[in-house]
């Protein structure tokens, strides 16, 4: 049984930094006083074709990922909408001037970190992040959001226009099996439920939202009823949508493409053991950096982040119940 938005066959791949590309020129055509600032690497965020069509609207500050964030917040302050981009690696050496300029002055700088998580496989645990959840928002006034497909990152990233406030946008680099059909499906602040079910929930956001809904689906033919929840904005969290999971269901489960320490998983149990104490677990990457390897899915089954070994992780629980 599905959700309340139509989910799709996830037969259909895409890329995050493409449709990144996509809308950003959209916006940039309505939006005369939308300013982009990279951080030398236009040509992989692909805001190169951002300078192509809006040059004197585009800043480049090279590899000086403070200096980007310290000119975000100038520009800011001066009526602009800076987009500061960069790897979300990188971004996290401006940590302290997103600190005390961006967040502490709540200035309307939105930050995309690119090629988040393992999405990075070549360049190996120097260029994954998997720790800028935990940063991001552990900050106050910062909205924390990240997209699980094409469509659910244009349609977030118009959204997160629409207000003033610092926001980090977290995406992949590719690999982005299709989930949602239409935009207008996707809300910020609000949790989807793309498969219902009244055994277990997976909680998830990014490109594990499509690794999960297959794990489900595994999990249903083996007689198992899951709820996947899509939780693309996991700062200010959907509070009511969990609390929902943690009272109709047996247990939790958060998978995601980040350290375990301090990102979705911990912060669902930071509220639902207040709130409602349950079964919590968290799947991700347990305490270690990256790695390298040939393909984003090698690395996957390397962190044991596949649907067939995510099934394996909650199978191994729901035999203890």
């Amino acid at each position: 049984m599905q959700g309340g938005v139509k989910v799709t066959d996830l037969s259909e791949i895409g890329s995050f930094r493409k449709a990144f590309e996509e809308v950003l020129i959209e916006v940039g055509e309505v939006l005369k006083n939308l300013i982009v600032i990279d951080s030398d690497v236009s040509h992989s965020t692909y805001t190169i074709e951002f300078f192509k069509r809006f040059p004197s609207r585009f800043v480049q500050v090279g590899i000086s990922e403070q200096d980007a964030a310290g000119t975000a917040a100038g520009l800011a302050l001066a009526g602009k909408i800076p987009i500061l981009t960069a790897f979300s690696m990188f971004i996290m050496r401006s940590w302290e001037q997103i600190r005390n300029t961006i967040a502490r002055d709540n200035l309307n700088v939105k930050i995309v970190g690119t090629h988040a998580g393992l999405s990075d496989y070549l360049d190996g645990p120097s260029h994954q992040c998997l720790e800028d959840i935990a940063l991001m928002r552990i900050l106050p006034n910062i909205t924390v959001v990240a997209p699980s497909d094409e469509v659910s990152t244009k349609s977030l990233f118009r959204q997160i226009l629409d207000f003033r406030g610092p926001t980090y946008f977290r995406l992949g680099r590719d690999n982005a099996y299709k989930v949602y059909d239409e935009e207008d499906d996707v809300e910020l602040y609000k949790c989807n439920i793309l498969v219902d079910g009244e055994d277990i929930t997976i909680i998830s956001y990014g490109a594990l939202v499509s690794i999960s809904i297959k794990a489900a689906d595994i999990l249903r033919k083996k007689g198992y009823s899951v709820r996947v929840i899509d939780s693309h904005t996991i700062k200010p969290l959907d509070v009511n949508m969990i609390l929902k999971a943690a009272r109709e269901t047996m247990a939790i489960f958060a998978v995601e493409e980040h350290s375990i320490y301090g990102g979705l998983g911990s912060e669902i149990t930071e509220i639902v053991s207040e709130k409602n104490p349950m079964r919590i677990y968290r799947i991700g990457v347990d305490d270690v950096f990256g790695a390298n390897a040939r393909s984003y899915e090698d690395l996957l089954d390397y962190f044991s982040l596949t649907s067939q070994k995510i099934t394996s992780r909650i199978e191994m629980v729901l035999n203890e119940f």
